[in-house]
């Protein structure tokens, strides 16, 4: 059987100025928990991917990106938020 994906339709959510302020600090917390969970699996930085030898040229604080390397985690955490605001639900700050 083939996977077809099948994404919440968000095409509709239109996200407030504050709410796109959320999406640059959710893009560096998404970028910490994948760099986390790399170097607990013996990941470490390198110059180039290499899977062999666990090197990675991504595993730098989220700052040190270049805004293409970004652009990555910009658009899974602008995507989640429209996902949860399509579902029904509210984003507000306490």
């Amino acid at each position: 059987m083939a996977y077809s994906p099948k994404p919440i339709d968000t095409s509709q959510v239109e996200l407030s100025p504050e709410i796109l302020e959320l999406t640059e600090l959710l893009a560096e917390h998404i970028h910490d928990v994948w760099a986390q969970e790399r170097m607990k699996d013996g990941w470490q930085v390198g110059e180039k991917r290499d899977d062999d030898k666990k090197l990675h040229p991504g595993l730098v604080p989220y700052h040190e990106l270049s805004d293409r390397e970004k652009d990555y985690d910009r658009e899974t955490a602008l995507q989640s938020l429209k996902a949860i605001l399509a579902l029904g639900y509210k984003i507000e700050k306490k």
